[in-house]
């Protein structure tokens, strides 16, 4: 766990050690951790905003090229989401069963999509854990696969593009380098604050429910 914290922390150095290190390699660990944190709900931990920012401050410093990396997380996020899709449609009434199953993650997420509608899934891609889960849900509850497949070509080329860019436009400049840290902790806070603001609205109407329910009876 600690490891985990950490390369999340420092994304930026583990990153830029590994391609000195391993050259071409990088791309395919960047596949990797994307496809997993997309297509995989036991992984929803892996970084993903913070990675793709990383990534492309990493190309604008001449680690990796932009022209390459941009396409093939692109990719690598979609696929995610497709697994993640067909996951949920035939194996998800086992799965949410299991005792490691977070089901308050996929209440969560059902939430989201309650509200959100299909673009559910092109906005649950700046959403931490929503994004691993909306997938999921999506195939678990029998999501029309040509209207998932849309929004998930469209949430997958956005989250990627407009990330990654950010990242190569901001990466070289000083305070960006010498403040990656906290710039990695501002992009997960910021992610991470739309569903702590539904959490809290959640409860605040529960309360309201609650509390109506108690008025009639009395």
């Amino acid at each position: 766990m600690t490891q985990l914290l950490d390369f999340i922390a420092h994304v930026d150095k583990h990153l830029q050690s590994f391609a000195e290190q391993h050259g071409p390699l990088i791309y395919a660990l960047l596949f990797l951790i994307v496809f997993c944190e997309t297509g995989l709900v036991v992984t929803p931990f892996l970084p993903g905003d913070s990675l793709l920012f990383a990534v492309g401050a990493l190309a604008a410093q001449g680690f990796m090229k932009i022209e390459i990396v941009i396409p093939l997380l692109v990719c690598a996020a979609i696929l995610g989401d497709n697994l993640n899709y067909w996951i949920g449609r035939r194996c998800g009434g086992w799965i949410v069963n299991q005792r490691w199953f977070k089901r308050d993650y996929l209440t969560k997420t059902e939430a989201f999509f309650v509200k959100h509608g299909g673009r559910a899934i092109v906005i649950a891609r700046f959403v931490p854990i929503v994004r691993t889960f909306a997938p999921f849900t999506a195939g678990f509850g029998r999501m029309q696969y040509r209207r998932f497949l849309t929004f998930s070509l469209g949430g997958g080329l956005f989250w990627v593009v407009s990330i990654s860019v950010l990242g190569f436009a901001l990466g070289n400049l000083p305070f960006i380098k010498s403040n990656f840290k906290l710039v990695s902790l501002l992009i997960i806070v910021v992610s991470v604050l739309p569903i702590v603001i539904e959490v809290i609205k959640h409860k605040r109407e529960a309360r309201r429910a609650a509390a109506g329910q108690k008025t009639d009876r009395e």
